[in-house]
């Protein structure tokens, strides 16, 4: 597509979630990406301006994380203006934000999830840590970027580890831990890209070895067979779509010590900073970053 085919862009970045600074961030390298090229780009933040202003952008970028951002919502905006815009429409991006119903759904599609349990104030705390083992990890099932996570590694710890995510958010959810090594798959227009293994210095990737630190390892070739490797691309891929995503995203898998694999969960709307993964896999297909940008903006869409 050309420059005036794609129109006039709104970069839509900021935002009123717990994750405005890393959209800040993303977004501002999308839009230096968009305008590098001669796009027609403007910045767009929704915490700012009133949507009513979009009326007029030909497409959307959307370079938000969190709520409000990625959860559907935003995505709804757009359908209704009739905007074309990035990434999954309305109900994949909702049901990506939610890690507990994503994890349902890949349960019935006979997809590996790691073994979970849902926390409420009433839980046998207790229990749950016998049933799932230790370590854990409580995390909030509708955040991102690592946000409220704790690893939960001692008996009585997990009350503490529930009352710091439900500061976040009221659905709260236990995942056994599962130790031999985290991924990532990244995928562009029905393309899964190449795995990216990640190894952090801190005690799991969270969101300082993200975004602040320096010393997190990401290693491209990844590490695994051919063979494995190609079942987790095909893997990711179905589970991307089965949560009826397009466009772009990121799925995240856990590797036990014996080998077998674990869907984690889905980004629909992935980090675009110096520190984030899907240009690193972008980079390793041999796709530089302003022709990354290109390719995620060509295929704004809209659900119909």
């Amino acid at each position: 597509m050309t420059n005036k085919e794609l129109g006039k862009v709104a970069v839509l970045f900021g935002g009123t979630s717990a994750e405005r600074e890393v959209s800040l961030n993303s977004g501002s390298r999308v839009l230096a990406a968009l305008v590098g090229q001669g796009i027609d780009a403007e910045a767009f933040d929704p915490a700012e301006r009133s949507l009513n202003e979009l009326k007029g952008y030909d497409r959307a970028f959307i370079a938000l994380h969190g709520r409000h951002g990625e959860d559907g919502t935003m995505q709804g905006a757009l359908e209704l203006l009739r905007i074309p815009y990035t990434g999954p429409g309305v109900l994949a991006s909702a049901v990506g934000m939610d890690k507990f119903r994503t994890k349902l759904m890949w349960q019935a599609a006979g997809l590996p999830v790691p073994e979970y349990a849902v926390l409420t104030a009433e839980s046998d705390f207790a229990a749950i840590e016998r049933k799932l083992g230790l370590p854990l990890f409580v995390k909030p099932a509708r955040e991102g970027s690592s946000i409220g996570i704790s690893k939960v590694k001692s008996a009585g710890e997990l009350a503490a580890a529930y009352a710091e995510a439900a500061r976040h958010d009221p659905l709260v959810i236990a995942e056994r831990a599962v130790l031999g090594g985290e991924y990532t798959v990244a995928i562009v227009g029905g393309e899964a890209l190449p795995i990216i293994k990640i190894e952090p210095t801190t005690e799991f990737y969270d969101y300082e070895a993200k975004y602040l630190r320096n010393d997190t390892r990401y290693l491209c070739p990844c590490g695994l067979s051919a063979e494995k490797e190609a079942e987790i691309r095909a893997g990711a891929l179905a589970a991307f779509r089965i949560l009826g995503a397009r466009g772009w995203g990121r799925v995240d898998f856990l590797m036990d010590e014996a080998g077998q694999h674990y869907f984690l969960e889905v980004n629909t709307a992935p980090g675009m900073t110096d520190h984030s993964l899907v240009p690193m896999a972008a980079r390793a297909s041999g796709v530089e970053y302003p022709e990354l940008v290109r390719r995620v903006l060509m295929l704004a869409d809209l659900d119909g």
